[in-house]
């Protein structure tokens, strides 16, 4: 019977990415091989529980939430998070990962949506970006950059250049919480006529930033 390492299981609201605002349920797993500068969840790399993926499920289907997000730590870094969206898909939910951009995406379910970081070097782990994985995105896919600072961006805008990222996928741009002012990114991307969206952590402005579960 396959097992997955759980961190939390909650319902809550998508606080990021192009379903932003929506009811979603979501899966933290627990474990991740990066160690971003700016992480929020370090909380999530070794805490959880062994839960078996029938438990799993019945607690999502308790939820009655359709839109269900895979997330971390990093999912992807448990192999069989990829067997968890297939029953999902099956079962008639909406999938989403949120993936690091560390790990290969592409077994990922082709139903699923992913969102994908791109690490910045503010992160100081930028090396682990597996650039392989954007011949397995799809056009409705998203590619995320967490901007700490001005060298981030300039970072960030020459990559969605040198990989024609703009045209290629929906690219999602935010500020590292509490290392960056929101109006400064928004005002370097009109300056530059950047073609990507804008996004902050919604849910980090209805509750504390430290609080979990939501």
């Amino acid at each position: 019977m396959s097992s997955l390492k759980i961190n939390e299981i909650y319902t809550s609201i998508q606080g990021e990415s192009s379903y932003a605002g929506l009811p979603c349920t979501f899966v933290r797993m627990s474990g991740c091989p990066l160690r971003c500068n700016w992480c929020d969840t370090a909380y999530a790399f070794d805490k959880g529980a062994e839960m078996s993926m029938e438990e799993i499920i019945a607690d999502i289907k308790l939820r009655q939430v359709k839109l269900v997000e895979l997330t971390g730590g990093e999912p992807l870094a448990q192999k069989e998070s990829l067997e968890l969206l297939d029953q999902l898909e099956s079962q008639g939910f909406k999938t989403m990962i949120e993936t690091g951009g560390s790990e290969p995406i592409e077994h990922v379910n082709r139903n699923t949506h992913i969102v994908m970081d791109l690490k910045c070097p503010d992160s100081k782990m930028s090396a682990h970006n597996l650039y392989s994985n954007l011949e397995f995105l799809k056009s409705s896919d998203e590619i995320k950059f967490v901007i700490a600072s001005k060298e981030d961006y300039t970072w960030c805008k020459n990559q969605i250049a040198k990989y024609d990222l703009s045209k290629r996928f929906n690219v999602l741009l935010s500020t590292a919480f509490g290392l960056l002012k929101a109006q400064d990114l928004v005002e370097w991307m009109l300056e530059d006529k950047l073609e990507a969206r804008f996004q902050l952590q919604m849910h980090k402005y209805i509750w504390h930033p430290r609080t979990k579960g939501v």
